[in-house]
């Protein structure tokens, strides 16, 4: 069975919003993952991307006022895909959360959950799902109870999310909750799967630039891409400027 046909792409669901220009939608991007850890009570998982478009959203996260108010005691940090390259390469998604953020505020070092890619796609996958799992506390993701409080998500230009890229093996994957993607060039990836995004409270997209305008075109009129069969739990935002907005 392919993708499409166990699942079929809706155009843009959810909710979008459009902001003037990127600076301002890092700040709506900021002051959304400060709102969903504020009003998550307990301990609380949140999924990060990698890519150019959260760098800053990360960045400012560290600075005050966010820095001050932040419940970053009862934070947990994961991750939505990775390289696999080691953790200190510049291309490593953990990296770049590490060196805009991580290293700036006090986070407890066992609430950082990085994916251990650099030991191969699929070793680096069935460690991740077992750390997920682990932390989740059963091997079954339940609908009333979502694994992450809130995941961002990037999209590519060819309509990837996370590593879930066109045609990839990964998009068909309904048990695991992380896959290898050898394909992926130029490293092989590491990816959460459907299952694992979908269990969110909730999801936000960030897409800023024109060259995202094309893509989100695409997605508007309900082409077969990866981002769009995205289910989450919750609800999914889309937080867009104005030169990608379709």
């Amino acid at each position: 069975m392919t993708a499409a046909a166990a699942r079929t792409p809706r155009s843009l669901p959810g909710r979008r919003i459009v902001l003037a220009d990127a600076e301002i939608l890092t700040r709506h991007a900021a002051a959304w993952l400060l709102n969903r850890a504020l009003g998550t009570p307990g301990r609380i998982a949140i999924c990060l991307s990698g890519g150019n478009t959260p760098r800053p959203v990360y960045a400012l996260l560290a600075q005050s006022p966010y820095r001050d108010c932040f419940p970053w005691d009862r934070v947990h940090w994961f991750w939505g895909d990775e390289r696999c390259v080691p953790p200190d390469h510049p291309r490593s998604n953990f990296a770049m959360v590490r060196a805009a953020l991580l290293d700036h505020v006090p986070v407890p070092p066992t609430h950082i959950h990085p994916i251990a890619a650099a030991d191969g796609p699929a070793r680096g996958a069935a460690a991740y799902e077992t750390e997920l799992k682990r932390f989740y506390g059963a091997d079954v993701l339940a609908a009333d109870r979502p694994l992450f409080a809130a995941t961002l998500l990037g999209l590519g230009e060819d309509g990837h999310t996370a590593s879930l890229f066109p045609g990839a093996a990964a998009l068909r994957e309904r048990m695991h909750w992380a896959a290898g993607v050898p394909e992926a060039k130029p490293e092989a990836r590491v990816t959460l799967t459907y299952p694992a995004l979908d269990s969110s409270a909730a999801v936000a997209f960030l897409a800023s630039g024109a060259a995202k305008r094309p893509v989100l075109e695409r997605l508007t009129r309900g082409d077969d891409l990866p981002a769009a069969h995205i289910r989450p739990a919750g609800r999914i935002t889309w937080l867009l400027d104005r030169d990608a907005a379709p």
